[in-house]
């Protein structure tokens, strides 16, 4: 049977269904005391004859009415990703619009010890509510699903949750103004490891490296196995080979304040018009420009989260006995030292210290490895990890 244009069958309208209003938007209702009154005066004399309607305002008053089609699991609850993160607001995209939710406080106090319990790329189910005028335009996340991947640091007494469900983090150093920090592309690496995700080294700035001593840096990451990049955002050197990696994954852009990073993204797709700032010259540090994490949706396919700078990065989550499985030329040496719960720093016999001296490990990696050893014990993770004797 034909059909007029634009119009739907049936099957295709789905049902009618009631679903729950959120809690905290009726207004209060007028108390009638009707069961004191029957038991002060009896049902006959109790005046029920006002003209207000008596229903009760519990579940059956408290809901809103939804279209539900064939193969939709849940008519009151839907699966989104967050995009950002605006003060107590999330922005979640659940594949056909963006939805400002906020999150559930049972779920904020279940997860205190975050400091934010949600986060940029976190897969959530949410509920969306409707105001008194019955309106749908923002929802309740109640549930955030496993994360399989997450780049995390800690701030203050609390780890913090950059970002979630990616697949690789671009690091990005600059080659000057300000100058690059291998010990910080260190960290980063390690949390990246820590966080299942694949680091890919980046050193921007390339105009500025007149002496060749930031490509040495990148070298460095190269003959490790990283993948590595050169760019720079005012020749367009290597902005092509990043839309080559950020194409078809899930990627964060991460480093230190003025390196750069906002205007890497906007030299490769010029539409975004993110935000930069200048590096101050006297103290050789960037400005914060980029306030929140945010993700975005990229021309060459692919999504990127820009986040906001930092100048130092605290990984203390890490146990400090894990710390030197992420560095991968660890792996192998680490059975050759004398002693089993060796933490090569100040053993002897150590294979890592050896291979320091030798050459077949950088000196600068191994201080970074020390470093973060060192801080990782004095904050007290030390438990976490096996004893390790004095020898």
């Amino acid at each position: 049977m034909a059909r007029r244009p634009g119009k739907k069958l049936p099957s295709e309208k789905g049902k009618r269904v009631r679903i729950d209003l959120r809690r905290n938007r009726g207004k209060p209702v007028a108390k009638k005391d009707w069961t004191r009154q029957v038991r002060e005066h009896g049902l006959e004399e109790v005046d029920t004859r006002s003209g207000e309607s008596v229903t009760a305002k519990g579940d059956l008053s408290r809901k809103r009415t939804v279209v539900v089609r064939a193969g939709d699991a849940d008519p009151a609850r839907f699966n989104g990703t967050v995009t950002a993160m605006r003060g107590l607001f999330a922005e979640v995209d659940d594949g056909e619009r963006i939805w400002p939710c906020t999150v559930r406080r049972m779920l904020r106090s279940r997860l205190i010890a975050e400091r934010h319990p949600v986060i940029v790329g976190d897969r959530v189910r949410f509920q969306i509510v409707a105001d008194e005028q019955g309106r749908q335009s923002e929802g309740v996340i109640e549930e955030v699903m496993p994360r399989r991947s997450e780049l995390k640091r800690v701030a203050g007494r609390r780890e913090h949750t950059i970002a979630a469900n990616v697949d690789q983090v671009v690091i990005v150093s600059s080659a000057d103004l300000p100058p690059p920090k291998p010990h910080l592309i260190d960290r980063y690496i390690v949390a990246c490891s820590a966080g299942n995700m694949t680091p890919v080294v980046c050193m921007n700035k390339a105009d500025l490296d007149a002496e060749g001593s930031a490509a040495t840096v990148l070298e460095r990451y190269a003959a490790l196995g990283y993948r590595t990049l050169m760019t720079s955002a005012v020749s367009g050197t290597g902005i092509q080979e990043l839309g080559d990696v950020l194409r078809g994954a899930s990627s964060v852009i991460a480093g230190q304040s003025g390196v750069g990073k906002s205007s890497m993204l906007n030299t490769l797709q010029p539409s975004l018009g993110l935000r930069v700032g200048e590096v101050n010259v006297g103290t050789l540090r960037g400005r914060h420009t980029t306030t929140t994490a945010e993700l975005i949706k990229l021309e060459v396919g692919g999504y990127v989260v820009d986040t906001p700078g930092v100048r130092s990065f605290d990984i203390t989550a890490v146990p400090r006995h894990e710390i030197e499985m992420h560095f991968l030329e660890f792996i192998d040496l680490v059975p050759h030292c004398k002693f089993p719960d060796c933490t090569h720093t100040h053993e002897a016999d150590c294979a890592i210290k050896t291979a320091v001296e030798t050459g077949d490990v950088h000196p600068e990696r191994y201080a970074s490895y020390v470093r973060m050893f060192t801080e990782s014990d004095s904050r007290g993770h030390a438990e976490s990890s096996p004893a390790r004797g004095r020898h």
